[in-house]
C-alpha cells in the first residue's frame, strides 16, 4: 500500500502538480430492515478504491479508480494533473492552501461492542420483537424496524509529508409505526426523524435506545394522532425537542456557515447564505442564551473523526458566542482567504469523490433549564417533537418545518395532543427569540445521516447537540 501512495504522488508531481494527496478508503456496511414482519433482506456492501487529488497551473484536478494496481495508480495521478491544468484555462483566481499540513497519525473510533460481530440471530431478535409491540396497537397498519452499521478504513497522504491512516465505525437503528383511518395518515419515528438515529458507536448505542421498550408508546401515539385537533395557527411560545432542534441547527446555521457556500462555490445545487465575512463578530444571529459550536472530537457523535480529509486534525470551533456570529466552517482553500486556518471540516462521500466542506458535529451548548421549567414557565404555547418535513431557501433565511406530533401547553402544563404542527420564521429572529435551552442532562448529540450536497451528490455524516429549547413568537399552523 505504501508504493501505490509513493509511486501515485510521485507520478503526480513528474506530470507537473505542486501539491498532491492520495485517499485510499474501504467501507463496509450492512442494514437490515423488517417491514410489516416481514424481512427485507440483510444486504451488505464493500467499496475499495483510490482518488488522487492535486494542484496543478493553480486549479484541483481529481481522478479516481477502484484499482489498486501499479500502473492504474499512476495513470490516475496523471489524469487528475491532465484535468487540473484544463481547469486552469477558466480559473478565476489561483487556489493557495496556506500553511502546509504535515501531520502523521492514526485515529480509531471507540466502541464497546462491535456492530459487525454480534450474532445475526439476536439482532433479528430485536427488530421481530420491535415490530411485533407496533403491530400489537390496533388502528396500526404499517411498521418498520431497522438497523445499519458501517466500517470505514482510509489512509491518506499528500506531497506536504502528511500520513494518516482512519477507522470509523458507526450504528444506527430506528423504528416506525404508520396508523390510518378512512381520510388521515400519521407515524411516528423513534428515536429520530425518518426511522433512524446513528452515532459513531458501537452495538451499545442499540442497547441504550431500547427500541423494544418504546415501540408500543411510538404506535399508540401514531394512533391517538388520528383523531387528535390539528395544531392551531397564529404567534405563540414554541418549546421544540431536542431531535428537531438538531434539524433547526443543520437546516438555519450548518449550511449557513460552510465557507465554501459563502464564497458561492455550491451555488447552482446547494445554494449561498445570508451570511457574510463581514459580519465575524458582530452580527447578532441568535439571543445571548444562544452559543454554537462544530466540534468533531466529541465521543459518539456521527461528526467525528481524528482527521479531515485534507489531513487537517478534528476540532473545536466557535460558530456563534452569546448569540453572536464568529467562525464559519472551513477548509484549507477557504479559510486562507479569510487569514484563517482551516476549521478541519473537509470530507468525501468515499474515493470517489472530491471532499467538500462539511458540517461536523455542529451543537447548540446546553442552557440551565430542566424540562418541566421550560413548559412550567409557558402560559399559553406548542410543544413540537420530531421532524416530519423541512423546507428552507438557499440563503437558509426563510423556513417552514413540519413535525411529527405536538402538544398544547396551557398555564405550565401538556394539554392536548395536536396533529401535523408546522412553525415558520426567518433565521436570526427565530434564534433571536430563544428565551431557555434545557440543560446538559437533556443533551444529547443526534446523528442526521442523509445530508445531501455536491455534483454528483455526496451524503454527509453529521451530529448536532442539542437539548429541548423555547422560543417566543415563533409562527405557527397545521401542515397541509
Amino acid at each position: 500500500m505504501r508504493d501505490l501512495i509513493d509511486a501515485a504522488l510521485n507520478q503526480a508531481q513528474l506530470a507537473g502538480a505542486s501539491y498532491a494527496d492520495i485517499r485510499i478508503v474501504q467501507r463496509v456496511v450492512e442494514s437490515m430492515t423488517l417491514r410489516d414482519g416481514d424481512l427485507q433482506g440483510i444486504p451488505t456492501r464493500t467499496t475499495l478504491g483510490f482518488g488522487v487529488r492535486v494542484l496543478a497551473d493553480g486549479s484541483w484536478g481529481f481522478a479516481a479508480s477502484h484499482d489498486l494496481d501499479l500502473e492504474e495508480v499512476c495513470r490516475v495521478a496523471r489524469e487528475a494533473v491532465a484535468i487540473a491544468r484544463a481547469a486552469a484555462r477558466v480559473q478565476r483566481r489561483p487556489v493557495d492552501l496556506g500553511t502546509p499540513v504535515t501531520v502523521r497519525g492514526h485515529y480509531r473510533t471507540a466502541v464497546l461492542e462491535d456492530p459487525f460481530r454480534v450474532p445475526l440471530a439476536e439482532k433479528l431478535d430485536l427488530l421481530t420483537a420491535a415490530e411485533a409491540e407496533m403491530r400489537a396497537v390496533k388502528g396500526i397498519r404499517a411498521t418498520e424496524a431497522s438497523l445499519g452499521y458501517q466500517r470505514e478504513e482510509k489512509t491518506f497522504a499528500s506531497t506536504e509529508g502528511a500520513f494518516i491512516e482512519q477507522e470509523l465505525i458507526e450504528t444506527g437503528c430506528g423504528i416506525v409505526a404508520t396508523a390510518a383511518s378512512a381520510s388521515e395518515i400519521q407515524r411516528r419515528s423513534y428515536p429520530n426523524s425518518f426511522g433512524r438515529h446513528q452515532a459513531t458507536r458501537g452495538f451499545e448505542l442499540v442497547r441504550a435506545v431500547d427500541l423494544v421498550g418504546n415501540a408500543r408508546r411510538i404506535a399508540e401515539e401514531a394512533v391517538a394522532l388520528l383523531s387528535a385537533p390539528a395544531c392551531p395557527s397564529g404567534r405563540t411560545t414554541l418549546v421544540l425537542d431536542a431531535t428537531q432542534l438538531a434539524l433547526q441547527v443543520h437546516e438555519s446555521i450548518g449550511h449557513a456557515v460552510e465557507l465554501d457556500r459563502v464564497f458561492g462555490m455550491e451555488a447552482s445545487f446547494a445554494g449561498t447564505s445570508f451570511v457574510d465575512p463581514a459580519m465575524r463578530d458582530h452580527f447578532r444571529y441568535g439571543s445571548d442564551l444562544v452559543t454554537v459550536t462544530a466540534d468533531a472530537t466529541l465521543p459518539g457523535g456521527l461528526g467525528t473523526f481524528g482527521f479531515d480529509d485534507e489531513g487537517v486534525p478534528a476540532q473545536r470551533t466557535p460558530i456563534i458566542e452569546r448569540g453572536i456570529f464568529k467562525g464559519f466552517l472551513s477548509s484549507r482553500e477557504t479559510a486562507i482567504r479569510l487569514g484563517l486556518e482551516s476549521s478541519g471540516t473537509m470530507r468525501a462521500d468515499g474515493w470517489n469523490r472530491f471532499p467538500l466542506v462539511r458540517m461536523t458535529n455542529v451543537n447548540l451548548e446546553p442552557g440551565d433549564h430542566s424540562f418541566e421549567r421550560l413548559i412550567g414557565e409557558v402560559e399559553d404555547g406548542i410543544y413540537m417533537q420530531t421532524n416530519k418535513s423541512w423546507s428552507i431557501d438557499d440563503k437558509r433565511m426563510n423556513f417552514q418545518f413540519g413535525c411529527e406530533i405536538a402538544w398544547e401547553i396551557k398555564q405550565g402544563k401538556l394539554g392536548r395532543m395536536l396533529r401535523n404542527p408546522t412553525y415558520t420564521g426567518l433565521s436570526p429572529e427565530f434564534w433571536g427569540g430563544c428565551d431557555a435551552i434545557g440543560d446538559a442532562s437533556q443533551w444529547e448529540i443526534w446523528g442526521t445521516p442523509n445530508c445531501g450536497k455536491g455534483q454528483p451528490m455526496q451524503v454527509a455524516h453529521v451530529g448536532h447537540g442539542a437539548a429541548p429549547a423555547r422560543f417566543r413568537n415563533v409562527q405557527v399552523g397545521v401542515l397541509a
